[in-house]
């Protein structure tokens, strides 16, 4: 997924998931895309200045309609708000740095896991999983403030 993508490219990723265009869910769309792994207050931060009448309840509307029609992936970390993403339609992973929870990516796990493998699915049939992985990122390892 390219970084910045075109307010064209956004307005037609909403109208393929049969959402109506709509500014704050163009403005939502366009700072998830470019940044990832924000809650909803960064989220807001973001678009308050293009859109002063949007409000944080907005917001949490629009990520909710976003989830919805699978344009936006939610994760919760523990301990952590809710954030939100981008990048949908693949079976990534993450990482969270313990001590400033920051959130990166982490492409499909491979190799042969016990623990990746459910010993029961109970009738389900399974489409994906997700595992977080918690350890310290770099800068924390050096003792340098992340972000």
């Amino acid at each position: 997924m390219a970084k910045h993508e075109t307010q064209e490219i956004l307005e037609g990723r909403l109208r393929s998931a049969q959402l109506k265009v709509t500014a704050p869910r163009v403005a939502v769309l366009a700072v998830l895309t470019g940044r990832g792994h924000l809650d909803a207050d960064s989220v807001f931060s973001n678009i308050v200045t293009s859109l002063p009448k949007t409000s944080v309840q907005a917001v949490y509307g629009v990520l909710a309609a976003l989830v919805t029609a699978g344009l936006v992936r939610k994760i919760e970390p523990a301990g952590s708000s809710a954030l939100y993403e981008a990048r949908v339609g693949d079976n990534h992973h993450h990482v969270v740095c313990l001590n400033c929870k920051s959130v990166e990516d982490v492409d499909c796990v491979i190799g042969a896991s016990p623990c990746l493998t459910p010993s029961n699915v109970n009738g389900f049939a399974i489409q994906s999983a997700e595992i977080t992985f918690w350890g310290l990122c770099s800068k924390c390892q050096l003792g340098i403030d992340a972000p």
